[in-house]
């Protein structure tokens, strides 16, 4: 056939060793890079840290009092309340072996000598407290679970008994991110496995296209783990998942372009370099663009303040950037040895004329969508249009202004019971104070203003002469423990600084709390005497400044993601309308899936609101993934416009695109949809946000907006490039050129028998 011959030509270029030493070459380098990275996924969890506040920003107040606490105290540590509670009152053998928990709580291996107090009983009599202070150099998950089984046997016969406080929501939150190694990644796997071999009908092309996500997967875990170890970056369980999930559903979406590439190319080639080598060309431009915009997009992320979503943006592009390699090396390589056989028992078959065929006439879910916008274009847009804007005012129920740690972990939390049941009997800030650091000579002022403020139930200052280490601080000054004529103590000074702890009357994760810090804040801000200003710190400060970091985050971060992926679709179509009218449908399907998730949050799930980076995290995802699938039409839309024109260019990108941007936009929502097995409250709302906007992109923006926007416009999209200017003709000229090649290229094998 007449492809045949320059093919076998092309082929007679390159030498066969070459052929064959490249390609495996390839696979021995990644199939490497697979088992160190494989290795390393069991140093991750040394690497993971969960704690909030290493995540704030530096410049934030609560960071700075968290730098200056451990001169007080000496050793940092993380306060775990341990409560117990007996309706109708403790009974002498309730306080007799809750003495003697505490006692053995202090020998519990990863407890500060002195970091246990005598417990201390509520005022009605029916509850007592023990706050224990745990090293936070230590394992804190193993240090409060050796707690919680001291607790569980003192309880029962209607003595309850719970770990809370900030050691106990961090263990709780460790163990609901325990399923990460293995749930996660097993659920997200199993559901691309199931997806492909429906669409491919193939029992080896799924597993070729999950070798290569995996690959990409433990090669970007041995960097991340690495840069982890030597101090570069920090990693939570957070951007962990996410890292996971990104890396196995990009990857998956490259490889399913590239493969559609392939499958084309292996029906125009008879050798199988030639049509690897075609694919390449076919699809390293769009991938290459898709991996970009995705990876520009997380950078935009280390312009946060938020120290998390800073360490996300890195993390992220390393594993995007792993992506893109395998799916244009690695991949390639195994398809190149697969061969035909890799979509067996359909094997693609040589047939010249494909390139001349009329695939809108075909047969198809995808024809008949390409006539229905050819036939309606302008009533098809303006319908998906008003569908989406509708599906958007939903935003307006959306709760992101922050929810309490106690909300974090779904499902059974014994810190988030224990921290109900210390609630009945204590003040809500029971062991987890606000802790504010003033010079000496303002104590008595800033002790004023703290006790004249609302909601703060008591106050107290560090002091090294007190046993409990800290000294009651009332209107008539700082008081005295023990018998009358004892004298009061003095304050621990570092640097002309002290510690005062002031205990709120409400929960620490609450609204109310967070209310009290910010009145603090507010009247303790002209009470120095001196250049050192007092700082305001301590758990409620840490989750108020981390919220309001999360909301300049959100405001500066998504402009600066929409024009970083405005300038890359520029630059890829040559043009200026096309690009904005990708983003603004982008953008309003974004609209569209936060309001439906809102309703759905509000109406289904009855979550108590949402983090603010949720609405960041689910943009920056949601944009910078959803313009993949149109840079996958668009660059295929290009292609054909120039030999077609552009209205016909716009069907034919839609049908031959059609499938496999289906199929990509399947895999990524099932993976992301994967999200939702972890019982953390952040994880399952991005989860649900990212897979229905991916499936609202894939078969709504994608298959119908888009084309009927450009099949509208038409040739106008392209403004003002080449294509724009070449005239409404020129498609239509080169595709009767093309159609007229093609047809001498299968008449002339007829002839030469003929003359024969």
């Amino acid at each position: 056939m007449n492809e045949s011959a320059p093919a076998s030509t092309r082929s007679g270029r390159v030498p066969t060793w070459l052929r064959v030493l490249l390609p495996t070459v390839l696979i021995l380098v990644w199939f490497a890079a697979f088992g160190a990275g494989g290795a390393s996924f069991g140093t991750l969890s040394d690497v993971v840290e969960n704690d909030q506040a290493q995540f704030l920003p530096a410049s934030s107040e609560s960071a700075e009092v968290q730098a200056l606490q451990s001169g007080f105290r000496g050793d940092e540590a993380i306060p775990a309340i341990v409560v117990y509670a007996r309706d109708g009152g403790l009974t002498d053998a309730d306080v007799a072996a809750i003495a003697d928990d505490a006692e053995a709580f202090a020998s519990i291996d990863g407890v500060l000598s002195d970091g246990v107090s005598p417990a201390v009983e509520s005022e009605d009599g029916e509850a007592a407290e023990v706050f224990v202070q745990v090293d936070s150099g230590a394992e804190v998950k193993e240090v409060v679970g050796d707690i919680r089984e001291r607790v569980a046997e003192t309880s029962g016969s209607g003595l309850e008994g719970a770990v809370t406080g900030p050691a106990g929501f961090t263990t709780d939150l460790s163990a609901a991110f325990a399923g990460i190694d293995g749930l996660l990644l097993l659920v997200a796997f199993g559901a691309v496995f199931l997806i492909l071999v429906i669409v491919y009908r193939s029992p080896l092309l799924p597993f070729i296209v999950l070798g290569t996500s995996l690959t990409a997967l433990c090669a970007s875990v041995l960097v991340v783990v690495a840069l982890a170890q030597a101090d570069v970056l920090v990693l939570n369980g957070q951007t962990q998942g996410i890292l996971f999930i990104l890396v196995i559903g990009a990857a998956t979406d490259y490889s399913l372009l590239y493969i559609a590439r392939y499958r084309e190319a292996l029906h125009l080639h008879e050798r199988k370099w030639d049509a690897t080598w075609a694919a390449l060309r076919g699809s390293w431009e769009p991938i290459l663009a898709s991996g970009g915009t995705v990876i520009a997009g997380l950078l935009m992320l280390l312009a946060s303040d938020l120290t998390s979503n800073k360490l996300l943006g890195p993390v992220s592009a390393i594993g995007i950037a792993f992506a893109l390699l395998t799916s244009l090396t690695l991949l390639p390589a195994l398809m190149f040895w697969a061969g035909r056989a890799a979509f067996w028992p359909v094997r693609p078959k040589v047939a010249a004329h494909i390139e001349a065929d009329d695939v809108v006439a075909r047969r198809g879910i995808w024809p008949k969508v390409a006539r229905l916008v050819a036939r309606r274009p302008r009533v098809t847009w303006i319908v998906s249009t008003l569908l989406l804007a509708v599906m958007a005012l939903g935003v307006t129920q959306l709760k992101a202004d922050g929810v309490p740690s106690s909300e974090f972990v779904l499902g059974h939390s014994e810190a988030r019971d224990g921290q109900a049941l210390l609630s009945e009997h204590f003040p809500g800030g029971s062991g987890t104070p606000a802790v504010i650091v003033a010079p000496e000579e303002d104590l008595e002022a800033v002790a004023e203003v703290v006790l004249a403020t609302d909601g703060v139930d008591s106050l107290a200052v560090v002091s090294a002469d007190s046993p409990s280490g800290s000294l009651p601080v009332t209107e008539d000054g700082i008081q005295p423990l023990g018998p009358p004529g004892t004298p009061a103590g003095e304050p621990t000074v570092v640097d002309g600084l002290v510690q005062l702890d002031a205990t709120l009357a409400d929960a620490s994760d609450s609204d109310a709390a967070e209310a009290t810090v910010v009145a603090l804040r507010d009247g303790l801000a002209d009470v120095s005497t001196t250049d050192q200003p007092v700082l305001v710190g301590g758990v409620t400060a840490v989750a108020l400044d981390t919220k309001v970091a999360s909301i300049h985050d959100r405001n500066l971060i998504i402009p600066l993601v929409l024009g970083v992926i405005l300038l890359i679709l520029m630059l890829l179509l040559r043009a200026i309308v096309a690009p904005l009218l990708l983003i603004a449908t982008v953008v309003l399907s974004f609209g569209a899936a936060l309001g439906v998730s809102a309703i759905v949050f509000n109406q289904v799930f009855d979550f108590a609101g949402a983090d603010p980076v949720v609405p960041l995290f689910g943009f920056v995802f949601l944009v910078a993934l959803g313009v993949d699938y149109n840079i996958f039409l668009m660059t295929r839309v290009r292609e054909e416009s120039v030999l077609h024109g552009t209205r016909q260019g716009v069907l034919r990108g839609l049908v031959v695109t059609g499938g496999v941007i289906t199929s990509a936009g399947l895999v990524l929502a099932a993976t992301f949809a994967a999200l939702g097995v972890l019982p953390i409250l952040f994880l399952a709302q991005l989860a649900f946000i990212v897979a229905f906007g991916v499936l609202l992109d894939t078969f709504l923006v994608r298959s119908l907006l888009v084309p009927a926007l450009a099949y509208d416009l038409g040739r106008v999209i392209w403004w003002p490039s080449k294509l724009w200017r070449a005239g409404p003709e020129a498609g239509q000229r080169r595709s009767e050129v093309a159609a007229e090649l093609e047809a001498d290229a299968v008449h002339e094998p007829h002839d030469a028998q003929h003359r024969a």
